[in-house]
């Protein structure tokens, strides 16, 4: 594998100098300090916003689409983001994320998660294996198993990765709200680094019991569907933004609806996706300055709905 890697590596440093001329220059963050929230489990902290990969990075072997990509993965990380999702159900993501990575010369800079994704429950090792291959790296930082699919064979895999040092941490996950209660169950029994749910400003159901159980066991929550999967912009983008929007500071409908999410205080980490530097841009901009209060959650929450 390293031979592979250090081939593909090679390639892509070529292919880097043609990119380099057409990606923007590393730009300055925001004024004020990056928003970071600890991994209960080791104190370690990560930023506030992370970066999903659904579909915005399956597009196959198209290079034009590959280079824009990339120049999203860039403004992410020159905007302070580390932690970047994907699973192997993303088709060519991890591919793409692996070349990416390649042309950045980034993976200092990069907090890796993915997932396990097969119903077979003997399989655990051989998807990371592969998995890695795609990304380019030599161990994960997080491992989840995805959407609860033969977890109990894949989590007991990976918990043995973890005492190996195979893996730094690991977790399950979640989408649209399923299986809160076999979710809540492992999430009781079993020890977990991180959990994956489905959280915005109108998907609120993990406030009932996912969310105070992940603080009262110590477990970091990655929240996913931030925007519905871009729904709540297409429903809300024409709307005016309340005029005591910056008194929660917000500036643009992604930050309100990240720092929505960002001030529960069990919520570790958003991951919204998007193909747009511009809207990365935006999605950054919920790194700095102030969150609201809960009474101010609860005034933003009744806004939205009331639209």
């Amino acid at each position: 594998m390293a031979h592979e890697l250090t081939r593909r590596r090679f390639l892509a440093a070529m292919a880097a100098a043609g990119l380099s001329c057409r990606m923007p220059a590393l730009m300055a963050a925001p004024k004020g300090d990056v928003m970071m929230n600890p991994i209960p489990s080791s104190g370690e902290r990560l930023p506030a916003v992370g970066m999903g990969t659904w579909r915005t990075f399956n597009v196959g072997g198209d290079q034009y689409l590959i280079d824009q990509r990339t120049e999203v993965l860039k403004t992410f990380f020159d905007l302070g983001g580390t932690l970047v999702d994907c699973s192997p159900m993303y088709g060519s993501a991890a591919e793409v994320m692996g070349e990416a990575l390649d042309t950045l010369n980034a993976r200092e800079k990069l907090f890796s998660a993915t997932k396990i994704w097969t119903g077979d429950g003997d399989a655990t090792r051989q998807q990371d294996r592969e998995s890695r291959r795609k990304w380019g790296t030599e161990r994960f930082d997080l491992q989840q198993v995805h959407n609860l699919v033969a977890w109990q064979q894949h989590l007991a895999t990976l918990q043995q990765m973890k005492a190996d040092g195979d893996v730094r941490y690991i977790g399950i996950t979640t989408s649209h709200g399923r299986r809160h209660g076999d979710f809540a169950r492992i999430m009781e029994t079993e020890p977990l680094d991180f959990v994956q749910l489905t959280y915005n400003v109108l998907d609120r159901e993990a406030e009932d019991r996912l969310l105070p159980l992940a603080r009262e066991r110590g477990i970091a929550v990655i929240a996913n569907r931030p925007f519905q999967g871009g729904r709540l912009f297409r429903r809300f983008q024409s709307e005016a933004l309340p005029p005591w929007a910056d008194e929660v500071g917000c500036r643009n409908w992604a930050e309100f609806f990240l720092k929505y999410i960002l001030s529960h205080p069990a919520v570790t980490c958003a991951i919204p996706a998007t193909t747009s530097v511009e809207h990365m841009k935006e999605n950054m901009g919920a790194l700095y300055g102030a969150l609201p209060d809960e009474k101010q959650r609860r005034r933003m929450a009744a806004y939205v709905a009331g639209l």
